[in-house]
Order: structure tokens, then C-alpha cells, then sequence
């Protein structure tokens, strides 16, 4: 498929962008402590540049002292942070991109700790339950701001910058202004919609009285706030035009406030472009061109809506995350290099709220670009046993290291625990990523064999000098229940794959993610499906955003939700339990009356065995007196998130 609109060049104001492909503005914490860029930041955009990426926004840069939301926050409000940018935007300006920067105070959406201020809005309403009240802003305040907005420009500007982005979404606070929800004002600020988009148009005035039109300035909005009384899309089709009329070159359209994290980094049962029908409807009101923004993880519909005219650009978020060179590989007819992000929302948006520099479950280089990927000093014999994402990624990247790599799987399949995670609803985009390590490893040159176990023997006779074990989990059996070794009961991972048949009417044990998300695949299919779990909810441990969806699936399903419920013995048709939020209840409860009991609570390490917490069999240490060098990684440590499985194959992979 060719992609002319997605690599022909744009004008936004006097800058022409070379592509279509756009890094939208994602705080990643790499920036220093004091406010300026690092050399992390640097390289981390950098790569994207590199990649092919025509237009680079810089994520958003505090304007005001006292409006520091994080602690890892770049700034613009000190003349300080202008060399550093300068070394951002000049590395990005060798690749031939272009650079934008945007410019926010995060208002009630900031942090008064980290920024050492009470945090400001438009009214005092708070963001969210447990957050602070903010200060309504003076009206003499109001004005004050404004200045600091056109200051930022210009330090922007002296930077070298191409562009500049306000930020007007997402309920921070020039977005707390715009909307009716949280605009209670009776100054010359709110009420009429004149009066509310005073600060947006006083912003803009300021910062083209400031750099003229040597940078363009963008817009970033909300197509809607998904709030009752917030905006909804016929007020961003005004806002869009207002802001037009108002000397804006581009808008930057994304989607809802934080109480809705769910439209501004949907989770993985949200397809691509889920934005594109609101964007599609502003475009059409207004002439300058227009940024859509909506998990796109690969070309082909981008370049659909560009042609239909339904935006101008693409940002991919998340995407240039998994993998910055995307633009520059579907440019060189190599899709199938590419890594797709799954929108697992495990490295990024927790480290982002965290405060913790950003990483990433399919491209553990992330945040490391500084580092590169340094050739081996000797190259090594290394095995490699386990056909899992983290055995892949191990595998790969010591044979790019130099080093040669055999891999070993004891299945027909690779993948692992990951490749059966890809089978509930929503999950499907998985299999891309492990379809994308399968490619590497074969273009690596990784010599691949399945169906083959790895014993001491072997290992003894091969003489590696290095054995990284990557096997993975298996399906956590309690032992002290009674009953949970009855051969009636099918295991969830079974289930799921579907070597074994299931009736119409299901328990399933264990009510975490695995347990959940089984559970949303057999009702899905018709089945009549309950729940039991022993802490008082299900899915505690799913990212927010994931259990939104998958809690209305439960809804939708009718699945029965037994909670606080500690199972004590299995049955072929159920189970006995207890009362677990009340240890003085004696009582035993029954579950009864099912077609099949399926076993899914959870995983546990498959080479290393215990007795509570005492290990009583560990097969890496028996392998310590064979190899010179063992290395245990992912769930062959203890089962945990596939985030911390590549992350430490890729740091053993750079210590062999």
C-alpha cells in the first residue's frame, strides 16, 4: 500500500513539516531535576528524529514557577533551560524534523508539592477525589499568566524551535478556563463563551506579539471533555474556529480530562482511531490544518483519513515508544520490522504518574537511547532456553551484541505465557509484538530450536559460556486446597488455547487479571460464567484503564462476581469456601452445580519450586555448577509483569 499523503510535506504557518508523522507531547521524566533538558531527553527524541518522525513535540514545559506538576518536568521560565532545548532541537534538526514544543501549566492537574505552590484554576474545584483544592485565579493573576505564556515563546524561539503547542486540553489550566464544568467565574473570564476563551486568545496574542510568525503556534484541544457540562464535540467545532480567528495555525485534537484517562490513553480494547470520527467533524469547520491523535500503531488508516480529509497529520503516541523508526521502515517497505505497541500502559503512563522515567514492555531501549548497544568485547557461546518474550528479546539482542545465540524452545510455539495473554477480548494486537520479536530474532541471525528441552545433560556435553534462562510460568497450584489436583479441573492457560473443552456453565478460581480476562473470553462465547475470588474485588491488580473495559464486559456478560471468598476445596462441579473478610465466620460456603471448574490464580515460576517461601528445587543453581554463567530472568524468577521480563533481558543481554 502506498502512503503519499503520510510522507508528503506540510505547511503549518511558515513551517514546512517533511511528513505527516507527528511525536505528539508525552511527559517522560527524563528531563533534570533543575527544570533543564538531559542528555537522555536529547537522545530520546533524537532516535524519533532519526526514525523518520517530520514533526517532534517536545512534551509539555512548564511556563510558571509554581505550576511544576512533576519532579522530572522541563521548563521555559527561566532563561536557563535555553541551551539545553538549543542541544534538543539541534539533534532533531540533523535527522530533517521538525520541532515543537509545548507550552502548560498543569493547573488542578498539577502537584503543590512538587511544584511548591497551591495549584490554580479558573474555580476551586478540584480534579478528582483526593487531590487538592485549587485557587481560583485572580483576575489580576489572569493577566500575569498571559505574560508568562509569551515569555516561554520566546525563550522557545531563542532555542531554535520551529513551533510552539499551547496546551488547552485535558482539564489543565487553560482547558479549566474553556469549559463551562469547570468554570464558575463571574470576572471578565466566565460565563459566555466570549469571556471563557479570553485566556486561550490572550495566550495566543501574546505569543505572536512576542515571535511574530518566526514559529508557528499550535493548539492542543479537546474534541470533547466526556464529562457532563464539559465540552462536547459541537463546542470544539467553536472553540476550533474561535481559535482559528484567533491566529492559530494548527490544531492538535485529542480527547477528554483525566477522570477519563480511558479516551487519552486507551488501553488495548480500544482500536485505533477511536478519535477520528470527532476530529474528522472539526476539520471540517476550520481551514488550518489538523493533528488527529488515537492509538494508531501502523499507517494504514492514517493515510485513509488524510485522504478522505478528515485530518492533516497523525501523532502516534504510544507507537513512536514502542518504535521510533516506524515512518522510516513502512518508507523502506519493512513492516514487518516494526514494533507495534500493545497498549499494555504498564511502562508509560505508571512510570508517568509515578514520577518515574518512562519505559516500555516491547522496546526495553526506551529512556536508553544515551546508552546505544555496545559490541561484545569477546564473543560468547550463549544459550538461551525459553521461547518467551523474554528469552526473544535476550536472544536477539545479545546476537546483535556479537555473541552467538542459539534459542531454545520446548514447544511447537514462541511466545509463551505472552502468546495465550493475546486470546481475551481486546488483547489480539500481542501476537504483532511477538510476531515482531520472532522477526528479529530470525534477522538477527538467532539459530532457533523448538521442540527441544534443555536438560543438564546437554549442557554438560554443548559447553556454553553463558545460559540465560527464560522459562517462563506455569499455572499456580496451591496445593494446601483440597481437591485442586482433581483431573476434572482445566487449567486456564488450557482454556484459552483450546486443548481442552469447557461446558456451558463455568467457575473460574481466582479472580485477578488472568482469572478475569478468562473469564471475559468464555462468556464472550456464550458460556454462563462466574467469578470467585478471594480479595474483595475482581481484577485489582488490572490497570485502571483495562478494568473499565473489562468490568463493563462483566456487566454486559451477566458473569457472577463471588468475592472475599477463600476457596478450600474443589469439586468437579465447584467449590467450598470461606468467609475472607471475616476470619470469625466458621461457616462453609459452597459454589455448586457447574459444568467445568477452570484454575486460573495466577502463575508461578516453573523452574523454581517452593516449599511456602523456601526453595526446595532451583534449576538455575543446578546449572551454575555446569555454565560459567547463568542468568535467570522474567517469570523464571518469580511470575510478575511482562514489563519487568524484557527489561531484565535486555540488562543481561548487555552484561554477557
Amino acid at each position: 500500500m502506498p502512503y503519499r499523503c503520510l510522507y508528503s510535506p506540510i505547511k503549518i504557518g511558515a513551517m514546512e513539516v517533511p511528513n505527516r508523522f507527528v511525536v505528539p507531547p508525552m511527559g517522560n521524566n527524563f528531563a533534570n531535576s533543575d527544570g533543564s533538558w538531559s542528555d537522555q531527553s536529547r537522545a530520546y527524541y533524537e532516535a524519533r528524529a532519526a526514525g523518520g518522525f517530520g514533526l517532534i513535540t517536545i512534551e509539555a514545559t512548564v511556563v510558571h514557577r509554581g505550576a511544576k506538576g512533576g519532579p522530572l518536568k522541563p521548563c521555559l521560565y527561566s532563561d536557563d533551560s535555553i541551551p539545553s532545548l538549543r542541544s534538543v532541537v539541534d539533534a532533531c534538526h540533523r535527522h530533517g524534523a521538525k520541532v515543537s514544543v509545548q507550552l502548560q501549566n498543569a493547573g488542578p492537574e498539577g502537584n503543590a508539592k512538587n511544584a511548591g505552590a497551591p495549584l490554580q484554576a479558573a474555580s476551586p474545584i478540584p480534579a478528582a477525589c483526593g487531590r487538592d483544592v485549587p485557587e481560583e485565579v485572580p483576575t489580576r493573576k489572569v493577566y500575569e499568566l498571559v505574560q508568562g505564556y509569551g515569555d516561554a515563546a520566546e525563550r522557545a524561539l531563542r532555542a531554535g524551535v520551529d513551533a510552539v503547542e499551547v496546551h488547552m486540553a485535558h482539564g489543565y489550566l487553560v482547558s479549566s478556563f474553556i469549559s463551562p464544568r469547570t468554570n464558575k467565574r463571574v470576572d471578565e473570564f466566565g460565563g459566555s463563551f466570549e469571556n471563557r476563551m479570553r485566556f486561550p486568545r490572550l495566550i495566543l496574542e501574546e505569543i505572536r506579539r512576542r515571535v511574530g510568525d518566526r514559529v508557528a503556534v499550535l493548539c492542543r484541544i479537546n474534541a470533547a471533555d466526556e464529562e457532563p457540562g464539559g465540552i462536547d464535540v459541537n463546542d470544539a467545532c467553536v472553540i476550533a474556529r474561535y481559535l482559528e480567528e484567533c491566529g492559530a495555525d494548527a490544531l492538535h485534537v485529542s480527547r477528554a480530562v483525566h477522570l477519563r484517562d480511558e479516551f487519552m490513553w486507551a488501553p488495548t480494547s480500544v482500536h485505533a482511531g477511536f478519535n477520528a470520527d470527532l476530529v474528522a467533524k472539526i476539520k471540517g469547520c476550520i481551514s488550518i490544518p489538523v493533528i488527529s491523535v488515537g492509538r494508531f500503531t501502523d499507517p494504514y488508516l492514517p493515510e485513509l483519513l488524510i485522504e478522505q480529509g478528515k485530518c492533516d497529520l497523525v501523532a502516534f503516541g504510544r507507537q513512536s515508544l514502542a518504535d521510533p523508526e516506524m515512518p522510516r521502515k513502512y518508507a523502506e517497505g519493512r513492516e514487518e520490522d516494526t514494533m507495534p505497541c500493545i497498549a499494555c500502559l504498564q511502562g508509560c503512563v505508571a512510570n508517568m504518574y509515578a514520577g518515574k522515567p518512562l519505559c516500555c514492555l516491547v522496546n526495553p531501549v526506551l529512556g536508553r537511547e544515551v546508552e546505544g548497544l555496545p559490541k561484545a568485547e569477546k564473543a560468547k557461546k550463549v544459550y538461551v532456553i525459553g521461547g518467551g518474550v523474554a528469552g526473544m528479546c535476550a536472544a536477539f539482542t545479545a546476537k546483535r551484541r556479537g555473541h552467538d545465540v542459539t534459542l531454545f524452545e520446548a514447544t511447537d510455539k514462541l511466545g509463551g505465557n505472552m502468546r495465550l495473554a493475546a486470546y481475551p477480548p481486546g488483547k489480539g494486537d500481542i501476537t504483532g509484538m511477538i510476531r515482531s520479536y520472532i522477526v528479529k530474532c530470525e534477522k538477527a541471525g538467532v539459530n532457533i530450536k523448538m521442540n527441544t528441552k534443555v536438560t543438564a545433560q546437554m549442557l554438560k556435553e554443548d559447553t556454553p559460556d553463558a545460559v540465560i534462562l527464560a522459562t517462563g510460568s506455569e499455572t499456580l497450584v496451591l496445593p494446601f486446597i483440597k481437591g485442586i489436583h482433581n483431573p476434572d479441573i482445566v487449567y486456564g492457560v488450557d482454556c484459552l488455547e483450546g486443548t481442552r473443552p469447557v461446558g456451558h456453565k463455568v467457575l473460574v478460581v481466582g479472580g485477578g487479571m488472568v482469572g478475569a480476562e478468562t473469564a471475559d473470553f468464555l462468556a464472550e462465547q456464550g458460556h454462563e460464567v462466574s467469578v470467585i475470588e478471594m480479595r474483595d474485588a475482581i481484577g485489582p491488580d488490572v490497570i485502571h484503564e483495562h478494568r473499565i473495559f473489562l468490568m463493563e464486559a462483566f456487566e454486559k456478560y451477566g458473569i457472577e462476581q463471588i468475592t472475599s471468598a477463600a476457596v478450600s476445596e474443589i469439586f468437579s462441579d465447584g467449590v467450598s469456601y470461606k468467609n475472607a473478610a471475616d476470619k470469625s465466620d466458621e461457616t462453609i460456603y459452597e459454589a455448586r452445580g457447574f459444568d467445568t471448574v477452570v484454575l486460573s490464580m495466577g502463575f508461578s515460576s516453573r523452574y523454581t519450586h517452593r516449599d511456602g517461601q523456601n526453595v526446595v528445587y532451583d534449576f538455575a543453581d543446578e546449572l551454575k555448577d555446569i555454565v560459567p554463567e547463568v542468568h535467570v530472568v522474567g517469570d523464571a524468577v518469580r511470575a510478575r509483569r511482562a514489563l519487568d521480563a524484557t527489561k531484565e533481558a535486555y540488562d543481561v543481554a548487555l552484561k554477557l
